[in-house]
């Protein structure tokens, strides 16, 4: 049997169909990763410039008015003679002062997961920029007199090369003073904050906190939406005044809550219960 050759109609009909055929199965194989969008919009959008940079503009405008007030303290707790004590402001790390949005993107691309092993080395590696505004922020803190301290849950192991990096950025930091509590950097300092806020008020005047996660403000972040919503409504008049969030949708308590924090589910099942929390249009 002869074959003929392709025309040139044939060919070019034949390559098109290869190229839609390689171009699908390269589209089927990107890994669907729930936090694209959120580390998208941290990384890349002007909008999260904008949050960030309005956030600590009105931290400066806070702080003024603190420092007007000496019965101004942004913790509920902090009692005694705390008008005489000298002014401190209160500042989580991650993704409220320094942008970790790499690690994020690392894991989307990667097709992997958080691991305290990759973290701790992502950490040792100094990849982080500043949140906008934060470092102007604390660099206005400090030339006012105002101690900075800043609450992180990042562990012993982390602290060397971090407080090298802020320094290297322009972060203040006292010499005398330990102004960075990492997590078990004491025996009951756990991820929970507030007894390093307690360690701090025993002598300053803790006048703003910031963070980007409901446990940078309150120990009573966990619970259920409902208990959240319920707490975050009796802190009504801190928000915006001496308690001032930054956005990050990437990861936080926010995540665990619609399936009350239960990690023996499977991706799917919490998955699921995290479209159940949603309030849908009713449609059509």
């Amino acid at each position: 049997m002869t074959i003929k050759p392709l025309s040139l109609g044939a060919l070019a009909a034949v390559a098109c169909l290869l190229c839609q055929t390689t171009a699908f199965a390269a589209a089927g194989t990107v890994a669907q990763n729930d936090n694209l969008n959120a580390t998208l919009w941290h990384q890349t959008s002007v909008e999260f410039q904008a949050n960030a940079l309005g956030a600590y503009a009105l931290g400066k405008m806070r702080l003024d008015e603190a420092l007007k007030d000496k019965n101004w303290t942004a913790l509920p707790d902090q009692t005694g003679n705390y008008q005489d004590l000298p002014p401190a402001v209160v500042l989580d790390i991650d993704d409220t002062v320094l942008n970790t949005s790499a690690y994020e993107a690392w894991n989307i691309a990667a097709g992997t997961q958080f691991s305290g092993k990759t973290w701790t080395d992502y950490v040792k590696a100094k990849k982080d920029v500043p949140i906008p505004g934060a470092l102007e922020f604390t660099q206005y803190a400090a030339s006012k007199g105002v101690k900075v301290f800043y609450v992180t849950n990042r562990i012993s192991e982390e602290k060397p090369a971090t407080i090298e990096e802020m320094k290297a950025m322009g972060f203040p930091f006292d010499e005398k003073t330990d102004t960075f509590l990492a997590k078990k950097d004491q025996p009951d300092w756990t991820s929970a904050k507030g007894t390093r806020f307690a360690y701090i008020a025993k002598n300053y005047r803790v006048t703003l906190l910031f963070g980007d996660n409901f446990g940078d403000f309150t120990d009573k972040f966990n619970g259920s939406m409902a208990e959240r919503q319920k707490e975050f409504d009796a802190d009504a008049a801190h928000w915006g005044h001496d308690w001032i969030a930054i956005a990050n949708p990437m990861y936080g308590s926010f995540e665990s809550a619609p399936f009350n924090s239960n990690y023996k589910l499977s991706a799917d099942e919490q998955r699921a219960d995290k479209i159940k929390a949603l309030t849908p249009w009713s449609g059509q």
